[in-house]
């Protein structure tokens, strides 16, 4: 199994590179973020590699980074997913917007992506926020979710817009966000905050 690849970048069209390691050339299929950060043609690369086998065929698919790699696994884990549709999500979103996606429930970001509709969107991001490590759920600078979930407003908030006629789930989701975006205000403040987020007044 290939795990990385350095040499010479022979040639480069997207989505597929060729890398020239000791006068052999291995072609792999790379999301639109690493093609975007490749040098120039005949220049040295390194790139994180997944080497997939499947119906008898061989295929290798470069990263850029140890996170788009992961994540590209993560996703083949996912039910329906294969190479091709993780290739479209990484080359639709990189991986902190992925996660940001996933630990806000928004499913608008992967119905971004080419064959994905609202159905499968929201199918991916309950089974990605069950298989992606916590810590990639929490983009830099935003609180841990468990520092949400303690802020002594947290309660009252989803309280409140529950007896405005919100499901719970959605109170408890609201609330947290709009603490997880760096809010620093009272109660009332909380409400409306958490109010205009879910498009009130």
């Amino acid at each position: 199994m290939i795990a990385r690849i350095t040499g010479s970048l022979a040639r480069k069209s997207w989505p597929v590179v060729i890398v020239d390691v000791g006068g052999v050339g291995y072609e792999l299929q790379v999301p639109l973020g690493t093609y975007e950060a490749l040098p120039p043609e005949g220049e040295r690369v390194t790139l994180e590699v997944v080497t997939s086998f499947r119906n008898e065929t061989l295929q290798l698919f470069g990263f850029a980074t140890a996170a788009e790699k992961r994540l590209f696994g993560v996703l083949l884990g996912v039910t329906g997913v294969g190479p091709r549709l993780a290739l479209a999500v990484l080359s639709k979103l990189s991986p902190a917007q992925l996660a940001r996606a996933v630990a806000d429930e928004e499913p608008r970001a992967l119905e971004s992506v080419p064959g994905i509709g609202r159905k499968t969107a929201r199918r991916l991001l309950l089974e990605l926020k069950d298989r992606l490590p916590e810590e990639d759920l929490v983009p830099a600078g935003r609180p841990h979710p468990g520092a949400v979930r303690r802020h002594p407003l947290a309660g009252d908030g989803a309280a409140a817009l529950e007896s405005l006629g919100y499901r719970r789930e959605v109170a408890e989701r609201t609330v947290g966000q709009v603490l997880a975006a760096g809010f620093d205000g009272d109660l009332p403040e909380l409400i409306r905050a958490s109010l205009r987020r879910l498009g009130g007044s």
